[in-house]
């Protein structure tokens, strides 16, 4: 059954992670914890928890001792192995994989074991921690070639997923079980990082671009529908304003014509009266007199009767034009 995989961040550097302890170290330093480390047999043993004792007699696995009070056969029984049952860390020093493309990475990772059966892992393989090392190594190497560049930072759930995968599956008879892995770093040659940086900065400044023709073709939709908008209501402005003035010269028309006609009625409602006639015809030839007098003043040129020195034969001619019209009206 597959542990947990939890994936660390991944740290892009220039150059490869710093040098680890070599595995013979590593295994050594492990190997040494798992030993008995100097545990007598005096008859009474107390084992602690979260730890397993394997005890051998005459050289012979006798049984596993669990945490508690036991009782050991001082001489003939021996505490061969004694192995902790907590999770260990092991870090895989940093290596070198290819790409699908062609691209040469330095990565290193963390597992987290954990001993599932102390019999095993004492009579499984010699050295478990290192065997678990040595798969894990060529597992990320294996997993690192079916991937591409740009996959690597994408997939690296799945890979760390595969890296466990293998590991538990490997690790059945050891009585190991790897329960979670996580790619720690993952060196790039300073050429791919500087191609890396291009690529970014080209990315950014087409996206710039885009953005920029984005908002100068927003800013003329703008601005376009911004003078139609203001020509329409120009349009609309002008023919409102025209209506209104035809409206109001409709409406001074009306007025003038009522005023007309009201003048008119009243004019002949006055006729009627007694000295009426006269009245009237005094006042077309004073408007006589007073229309050739603002004659001069609207051209150069005066056309004037014969008579223009008699205002007397003038006022006559007025009266007797008025007389005439009015026969013709009467008729």
């Amino acid at each position: 059954m597959f542990g947990l995989v939890r994936s660390s961040a991944i740290r892009l550097t220039r150059t490869p992670p710093k040098l680890q302890l070599p595995c013979s170290q590593q295994v050594a330093h492990l190997s040494y914890r798992r030993r008995s480390r100097g545990r007598t047999n005096t008859g009474i043993v107390f084992v602690p928890t979260q730890e397993a004792w394997v005890v051998e007699r005459f050289g012979k696995f006798e049984r596993v001792l669990e945490p508690g009070l036991r009782f050991l056969i001082p001489v003939i029984d021996a505490i061969k192995y004694v192995h902790s049952l907590k999770e260990i860390v092991i870090e895989i020093p940093s290596q070198s994989g290819i790409t699908q493309d062609n691209v040469i990475l330095h990565l290193n990772a963390v597992i987290y074991m954990q001993i599932s059966d102390p019999y095993k892992a004492s009579y499984g393989v010699e050295e478990p921690e290192y065997a678990v090392t040595q798969l894990a190594q060529t597992t990320m190497r294996s997993e690192l070639g079916q991937l591409s560049l740009d996959a690597v930072f994408k997939e690296r759930q799945a890979l760390n997923n595969n890296i466990v995968g293998a590991i538990n599956q490997a690790a059945i008879p050891w009585g190991l079980q790897c329960l979670r892995c996580e790619i720690k770093d993952i060196a790039l040659p300073d050429k791919v990082v500087e191609d890396m940086q291009r690529l970014v900065s080209a990315e950014r400044r087409k996206r710039a671009a885009i953005m920029e023709s984005e908002g100068t073709k927003e800013a003329a939709i703008n601005i376009a529908e911004g003078k139609k908008r203001s020509r329409v209501l120009e349009s609309e402005a002008e023919m409102q304003e025209k209506v209104n003035l035809a409206q109001g010269e409709a409406s001074a028309i009306k007025a003038r014509a009522a005023a007309t006609a009201t003048s008119i009625e009243m004019i002949a409602a006055a006729l009627q009266n007694e000295g009426g006639s006269e009245a009237v015809s005094l006042n077309v030839a004073q408007q006589y007199v007073d229309a050739f007098g603002n004659i001069a003043k609207e051209g150069n040129t005066v056309l004037l009767p014969s008579n223009v020195g008699d205002p007397a034969s003038m006022v006559a001619q007025a009266l007797s034009l008025y007389k005439t019209v009015g026969q013709q009206t009467t008729k």
